[in-house]
């Protein structure tokens, strides 16, 4: 008897049409999914492939203005440049390998240069509408998940030339997804950083920058804590901008043809490598090139033809590009970093001799450590043979190979005691999902040197861990979870983590690595429904919905909760709440507000809000 499992016949071999792979294969085409907690997940993507578009036409002389409108799940882009060739228009959102990309002529430079963008995005969303306006005439089409649901004849117009697409992304395919403000926000004043003369209005708010990265640094970093005037130089087809900043870690920005290369790659190493070279050349000294790094904030844009991408989602630019000089990348911007970094310094010798003051102070906190490093490094290595506190997962963001959507989902719960560790740990996914367990509440370390890192045993392990020791480059997860339990003892362990992380690795917070894990606080049920409620609102409705006696139950800590119910929480259905920092926040003023001294400040803020406290209680009494 024939076994079927194993039959391999011409009836095995299936042919996809493009919507139907696209929908069957979405990370290959835009990474993770996601619900929209990190600023890389599929529907910041979608925004992306279309605006890219607009952002071409801009580049080519097309366009100074682009209107964006997001509300709820529905998007709006208008931008005004020369529009879509009217009798393509249906082609190029449903036909793969169709677009004005592919001549060198038309865009220059650009992005966008697989004829995938707006396809993805059609075949992804429940509704996607796309009208052209060109000299006097319109036509416009509708598509649901890809599918052709009207296709109006050309006629006449008095609209400006240009693009108009709606979509909305296709929810089942992105579940339980939210558009987060404050990562459209950072999206959109990227665009206008990277392309001077360009308006961006967004819900009605505009975004328009002159000084290019210099004010991307401007906005990033705390003004109090910049320890010379920003350096900033441009050139044809390369801008840059750095400062130093008195914060631990090395915060970068770079961007390819105005991507947001969130994975760097040959363009930031080369600058990082070039202001290694000037600083070096220019003080005649040997510098470590840890201590020239250390606390810099730095911004890096290049523009070139046919960019090569190590992913789909171009988060990463790779090694055989060629500039217009005929350089590589990494030699073309090597040479004008170590050329202009010079020149401005020798122009400007305050800053040169602030800058020198800075590398100069790194270097004696290095030295003052190296000893406890050594010791607790050698500690962590024999930890990791002997220690239950890290049970790892198989697939991390720093893997050389493997699946972008899978690394993407790459993550790492820190956990408080053996009870909460246990049932994540027997409820995860051990390809992408791994478990910290911390042994009691960690040291506030508000105030101390990174001295304290290596040793505190917690901390110590930690960083190891997650590979942070020496920046982000091997960072190996791309979402570090606290899950403490939502009481008192848990706030505080949260707090004091964050304030780890917030005062020796701000960079892992502002790119967007640090999350919550939001746990269900209520179990209601009946025989026949069972109902997971994440605050008191939720759990009415469950309690409505059941009717007559249901079973509510109170979770206290996480613990409690089985790890075939845990399992639910941490899956599909995970509910994560970013850490933002917002764009005007100054991080030691911020940690020195809530984890320093007690002060008269703090004392008022907490009797205000005890003050609601008692109100509610009364109020629920």
């Amino acid at each position: 008897m024939e076994n079927k499992k194993n039959t391999y016949t011409e009836d095995s071999i299936k042919s996809l049409d493009w919507k139907e792979h696209i929908r069957t294969r979405p990370g290959m085409y835009i990474g993770k999914l996601g619900d929209g907690s990190a600023k890389d997940d599929g529907i910041y993507v979608l925004i992306k492939e279309v605006i890219d578009n607009s952002i071409d036409e801009h580049l080519m002389g097309h366009g100074k203005v682009i209107k964006i409108k997001v509300k709820d799940h529905k998007v709006e882009v208008r931008d005004y440049g020369r529009g879509i060739p009217l009798g393509k228009v249906i082609d190029c959102v449903s036909k793969i390998n169709t677009g004005g990309k592919y001549d060198s002529e038309a865009f220059q430079k650009s992005v966008g240069l697989n004829g995938v963008g707006l396809k993805a995005v059609n075949a992804l969303s429940n509704k996607f509408h796309i009208e052209s306006f060109r000299e006097g005439e319109t036509k416009h089409a509708q598509f649901e998940k890809g599918i052709t649901t009207s296709d109006k004849d050309i006629h006449s117009t008095e609209q400006r030339n240009g693009t108009f697409v709606m979509f909305e992304p296709d929810n089942s395919i992105f579940k339980n997804y939210n558009y987060i403000p404050e990562y459209l926000e950072d999206q959109i004043w990227n665009y206008a950083y990277l392309n001077s003369g360009l308006t961006l209005n967004y819900n009605g708010k505009k975004y328009h920058s002159e000084k290019g990265l210099l004010d991307l640094l401007e906005n990033k970093t705390d003004e109090e804590a910049i320890r010379y005037p920003i350096i900033h130089f441009k050139g044809q087809e390369i801008e840059c901008s750095l400062t130093h900043t008195n914060n631990y870690g090395e915060e970068y920005y770079s961007f390819v043809n105005g991507q947001y290369t969130t994975q760097g790659g040959t363009h930031l190493a080369a600058f990082k490598e070039g202001i290694v070279k000037a600083i070096r050349e220019f003080y005649k000294k040997d510098y470590d090139a840890t201590d020239i790094r250390a606390s810099i904030a730095g911004a890096v844009a290049v523009r070139v033809q046919e960019p090569v991408f190590e992913s789909q989602t171009k988060t990463k630019l790779g090694s055989l590009n060629i500039s217009p000089k005929g350089q590589t990348v990494r030699s073309f911007v090597n040479d004008f970093v170590k050329k202009e970094l010079d020149n401005y310094l020798h122009k400007n010798p305050e800053t040169a001799k602030a800058l020198q003051k800075r590398i100069l102070q790194s270097e004696r906190e290095r030295k003052e450590i190296a000893g406890i490093k050594k010791l607790a490094n050698e500690r962590a290595k024999k930890a990791k043979v002997h220690n239950k506190k890290l049970r790892d997962c198989r697939i991390h963001l720093n893997d050389k190979r493997g699946d972008d959507e899978l690394k993407g989902n790459s993550m790492i719960f820190i956990t408080e005691g053996d009870s909460a560790s246990g049932s994540i740990t027997k409820s995860r996914n051990v390809q992408t999902q791994a478990v910290f367990s911390l042994r009691g509440k960690p040291f506030n370390c508000f105030g101390h040197t990174k001295k304290i890192v290596y040793e505190n045993e917690e901390f110590n392990l930690l960083q190891h861990a997650l590979n942070i020791e020496d920046g982000l480059d091997g960072l190996r997860y791309n979402k570090i979870i606290i899950a403490t339990d939502a009481d008192v003892d848990g706030m505080h362990i949260r707090l004091l983590l964050l304030t780890y992380f917030l005062q020796f690795f701000p960079d892992l917070v502002k790119t967007g690595h640090v999350y919550i894990l939001e746990t269900p606080l209520f179990r209601v049920r009946n025989k026949k429904k069972t109902f997971y409620c994440y605050d008191d609102e939720e759990r009415n409705k469950a309690v409505e919905e059941i009717g007559k006696s249901p079973e509510i139950t109170r979770f206290k800590g996480l613990g409690e909760i089985s790890p075939s119910e845990f399992k639910n929480f941490i899956g599909e259905e995970i509910r994560l709440e970013p850490i933002i920092l917002n764009r005007k926040s100054k991080i030691n003023e911020l940690l020195s507000f809530y984890m320093g001294k007690n002060t008269q400040q703090r004392q008022e803020f907490i009797i205000e809000k005890l003050r609601v406290e008692k109100d509610l209680i009364d109020i629920k009494e």
